[in-house]
């Protein structure tokens, strides 16, 4: 942990494009609560296969209006080409956005081919070739390793090679073993990677819709924690108030042993994320 320890911290929320005027608002208002808590950029999710690229521009163009905080909008592999990311890129770029994710995103369902970039490292190569070093790159880390790697291994060599394209920091995957992360930033150091690795987090209000997600995406939920969560049934007071204390918990963990900030996946709202801020002694300023 000590290339982490050497860090200034920083935080930074997740939204996903809304696709109702309501939804629209609610997210605004979610927005007006987390700048309250100062964070270095607010990032909106892509789709898979570009489906949310207009909704995810007309967002991320939102908050850098707003000018509270950076917008980092996501960019995805999976169905673009080098002539529609660079537009995209210029479009960010003419708005004063310098923050971007880049991903290879998921192949939707019935898509045969993932397009021209077949994986995150040749997205982080074609920024850095086509636009220097403008933007800020973000790029994903797999603490408990990607669902289709064939070995530790070979995620670790992959996650380096994003690094070594241009990326400048990378965010996990959420865990809820602080463990897999400390092991993994060990790994990372031991094959020379020192870039800011910061810790994926994400609250759990509803557990069996956190359950499904998992399954598809490859997030590992504990025995314990699974056994637990499924012992309060529909009880959804308890089963927030437990993951409440589970990642506050996880959170702290995290924090004292030096991770250099946290990245929270908001489901755009903002009550689990601030009463989780509040639990770890941070204060909220308002604006």
């Amino acid at each position: 942990m000590e290339s982490q320890k050497q860090l200034m911290r920083a935080f930074s929320f997740e939204f996903f494009p809304p696709q109702t005027p309501e939804g629209v608002e609610r997210l605004r208002a979610t927005r007006q609560k987390l700048v309250q808590l100062k964070p270095k950029f607010f990032s909106v999710t892509f789709g898979a296969g570009g489906s949310t690229q207009d909704r995810t521009f007309e967002t991320v163009l939102e908050i850098q209006a707003e000018g509270y905080t950076e917008a980092a909008p996501h960019l995805s592999c999976i169905g673009s080409t080098s002539a529609n990311i660079r537009y995209l890129l210029q479009r960010y770029l003419d708005n004063g956005i310098r923050y971007v994710v880049a991903l290879r995103g998921d192949l939707p369902s019935g898509m045969a081919q993932p397009g021209e970039f077949r994986y995150a490292t040749e997205l982080v190569a074609f920024i850095r070739k086509e636009f220097g070093d403008v933007f800020h790159i973000e790029v994903a880390a797999y603490p408990e390793y990607h669902p289709q790697a064939s070995s530790a291994q070979s995620d670790l060599q992959n996650f380096k090679r994003k690094v070594e394209a241009g990326a400048d920091s990378a965010i996990t995957q959420y865990f809820y073993n602080a463990d897999a992360y400390f092991r993994f930033v060990d790994a990372c150091e031991a094959a020379n990677i020192k870039i800011p690795i910061v810790p994926g987090i994400m609250p759990i209000n509803k557990f069996a819709q956190l359950a499904r997600f998992s399954d598809t995406c490859g997030a590992e939920i504990p025995r314990w924690l699974k056994k637990k969560m499924e012992g309060f049934g529909d009880d959804s007071a308890s089963i927030r108030a437990y993951g409440l204390d589970v990642v506050t918990d996880l959170c702290s963990q995290l924090l004292d042993a030096g991770a250099p900030g946290l990245h929270f996946y908001t489901m755009n709202s903002p009550n689990l994320t601030t009463t989780i801020w509040q639990r770890l002694g941070f204060q909220i300023q308002p604006q």
